[in-house]
């Protein structure tokens, strides 16, 4: 069964600030931090983010709809700078699925694996790596599904996380692809 197609756009700090405030204070976002967020704190973030040279924020569509926020950064400018010693290629993640009243089963695990194909459609991307909380163990086992080995856990200002990394070949093995 096809869940649909995927695209992914830049995202529009001020356009889309109040589709986003929507996910980030929906009490299934707990793990963003930001569920007492004003539409204006989500208009500040976006726009630190998008004027931001080494962080990059984008919506992801669903049959034209937007269903999904992505984020890619460089782990050697930001969230891991001094917790890790970065490799050449690695590009930083995080991703967040719109609430819904009516979930499509498989459907974060399509959005994820959209977003891996996304940032391995780079050729310079070598690894993904990932910092969720490691109290998020919806996101480790998703992590786990596509590719994401689990490293070792760091303590960030804001949370303790779950540091894994994902290989081009990783991601291409747990599809079922032949590397």
């Amino acid at each position: 069964m096809s869940i649909g197609t995927f695209t992914i756009r830049a995202l529009d700090p001020l356009k889309d600030a109040e589709l986003l405030h929507r996910w980030v204070t929906d009490p299934k976002a707990a793990f963003w931090m930001m569920q007492d967020a004003k539409l204006q704190d989500v208009e500040r973030e976006y726009m630190r983010i998008a004027a931001h040279e080494h962080h990059h924020a984008f919506l992801g569509l669903h049959d034209g709809e937007p269903a999904f926020l992505m984020e890619s950064y460089d782990p050697r400018y930001v969230e891991l700078v001094g917790l890790y010693e970065p490799e050449p290629g690695d590009v930083g993640m995080h991703f967040l699925v719109a609430p819904t009243d009516r979930p499509i089963h498989g459907f974060t695990k399509a959005v994820i694996t959209a977003v891996m194909d996304e940032l391995f459609a780079d050729p310079r991307t070598c690894r993904v790596v990932v910092e969720p909380d490691v109290g998020n163990k919806a996101v480790h086992a998703l992590n786990e599904a596509v590719g994401f080995v689990p490293v070792r856990e760091i303590d960030k200002p804001e949370k303790r996380a779950l540091l894994s990394f994902c290989t081009r070949e990783d991601f291409l093995a747990a599809r079922g692809v032949a590397v």
